[in-house]
């Protein structure tokens, strides 16, 4: 393990040798008058970009702004139809990833390029040009994921792991390629606020060394914190740069829409009503060797109000809401209870008979089928609330309306209702998974990470309809691990920590050092001693 530490040290000073040899003021990277169409779309309209050594440079936009199109150019990935880049001071090619590696172009990407049947240690090899003998590599794995607070297995499959899991891995390969440009891409969802300043000290520590990162985020208050300077996209073109630090959050997402962002959410301020979810001592195995046990959970949602579990990910959130979908059964038919009616037993067709609605934590595979179209993925979910069928027969014309009126509503942008859903971006994406469930009049809903990978003004409307949801009367369950979005939208609050849950508080009296400690398990130990 030492000796792991001491190649990671002797790398930083090779790489802080080899930039100061750099020519000083000159971008490490340069982008001039990049170009990218697909058919339908203009992804990138002459897009300029530098980046200097040593700066933390946030990238900023809208959903479908461009920006996943210019770092897939930046990175190999795609090749820009015209412009040009410069990689210290010479024009190059970056024609695949291979090449951007040798260059030092490391990438976190929004969607994992992991392979679910391999281990966490295969797939940090197959994405190095040298990964050596893999014992020496899980030595070296879990002495970066332990500097950096992003704790991996080395020997876990990929296909047991969260979506948060997932995005540890994409961080710590990067990290072990030492690269002098890191691009990274909502790095922070899988921490808590206590571990994100401490990824923010080692950001801070490697551009204080010369290591050069493009900030990906949709978190504007992150920006501010933490880059030096922003350029921000907007419908492909570069539109605006600004210095974070000296702008506001709201200014920052004017620049990013054109138009002021509306006012900030608040909670559901009506009654609340009857229990119509209602989870009662419920415990159930993991589904695997590396997954976690749910244990004796207990809590209620009230109609008219929102319930949020704060968690890091990996402590259960994935189980809590197979059990609450039906995609996992319990033995106990009163763990789970939706209007009086219990559902332990019940899968999930029954389950959304009976009113629930539910978005789950991996969009792309889970939440919508990757080669069917947008209308397709709607009818999988909605075609029994929103009589999509007659007599057993598709009505397509319903079908294609719903769709289009979600795709409207929550402003999806796409080439229309006919679109494949692996064609959207991430955050696009998001948005037509969480309008589709939301659009059918549910009175329980279940969102996990809802706001995850899209931009503020999207987050301010998913946020709108939520409360919306609640104020009409529907009982909503938000599991997320956007503290700030938590606290910001919810009336209750709770931590699931190893599969455990917290007290349940009022988020009136929730802080964010609090909840934090809540997220690591501190408040159920305490509660464990007083009991």
């Amino acid at each position: 393990m030492e000796k792991a530490n001491n190649q990671r040290v002797f790398a930083i000073g090779a790489r802080r040798r080899e930039i100061s040899d750099h020519s000083p003021g000159q971008p490490l990277l340069k982008l001039s008058g990049i170009t990218k169409s697909f058919p339908g779309t203009l992804a990138n309209d002459r897009v300029d970009l530098d980046i200097a050594p040593g700066e933390i440079h946030a990238l900023l936009g809208e959903n479908g702004a461009g920006k996943s199109t210019l770092v897939k150019i930046i990175y190999g990935i795609l090749k820009a139809d015209s412009g040009q880049v410069a990689w210290k001071d010479e024009p190059v090619v970056i024609d695949s990833p291979n090449t951007a590696r040798r260059l030092g172009i490391a990438m976190v990407f929004q969607h994992f390029s992991l392979f679910d049947a391999l281990t966490v240690v295969e797939n940090i090899a197959l994405g190095m040009d040298q990964p050596g003998d893999l014992s020496a590599l899980e030595a070296r794995i879990e002495a970066v994921s332990n500097e950096y607070g992003l704790p991996l297995h080395p020997r876990r499959h990929v296909h047991s792991l969260s979506v948060g899991e997932r995005q540890r891995i994409e961080i710590v390969r990067c990290l072990l390629q030492d690269p002098s440009l890191l691009v990274m891409d909502e790095p922070t969802s899988v921490l808590t606020p206590q571990e994100v300043e401490k990824l923010f000290q080692t950001l801070r520590r490697l551009s204080d060394e010369g290591m050069s990162i493009l900030y990906i985020s949709h978190k504007l208050d992150e920006i501010r914190a933490l880059c030096h300077r922003a350029t921000i996209l907007r419908l492909g073109k570069r539109v605006a740069e600004a210095e974070p630090s000296k702008e506001t959050a709201r200014s920052l997402a004017a620049m990013m829409m054109g138009e002021e962002l509306k006012g900030e959410a608040r909670p559901p301020c009506g009654k609340t009503g009857e229990v119509r979810l209602k989870v009662a001592n419920l415990s159930l195995p993991a589904a695997d060797e590396f997954g976690v046990d749910l244990k004796n959970l207990n809590f209620e949602v009230r109609g008219g109000e929102i319930l949020g579990i704060a968690g890091v990910a990996g402590n259960g959130q994935n189980e809590l809401t197979d059990a609450l979908s039906g995609e996992r059964t319990t033995d106990a038919t009163d763990s789970i209870v939706i209007d009086g009616v219990d559902c332990g037993r019940k899968g999930p067709e029954a389950r959304r008979a009976l009113g629930l609605c539910c978005v789950p934590e991996q969009r792309l595979g889970h939440g919508a089928v990757p080669d069917m179209s947008l209308a397709e993925n709607s009818y999988l979910t909605a075609h029994h609330r929103m009589h999509l069928t007659r007599h057993g027969i598709l009505r397509s014309e319903a079908r294609d309306a719903f769709t289009r009126g979600v795709i409207d509503q929550y402003r999806v942008k796409c080439n229309g209702h006919q679109a494949q859903a692996s064609s959207l971006s991430g955050g696009n994406l998001q948005k037509f998974i969480v309008g589709r469930e939301m659009s059918q009049d549910p009175g329980v809903v279940v969102v996990s990470q809802p706001t995850w990978g899209v931009d503020a003004g999207s987050a301010a409307a998913i946020q709108a309809a939520l409360i919306a949801l609640a104020e009409a009367g529907s009982a909503v369950l938000v599991i997320s691990q956007d503290l700030d979005e938590l606290m910001q939208i919810s009336n209750r609050l709770a931590a699931i920590c190893a599969g455990a849950l917290s007290d349940v508080i009022d988020a009136s009296d929730a802080t964010v050092e609090g909840m934090g400690l809540m997220m690591g398990g501190a408040n159920l130990e305490a509660s464990r001693a007083e009991a």
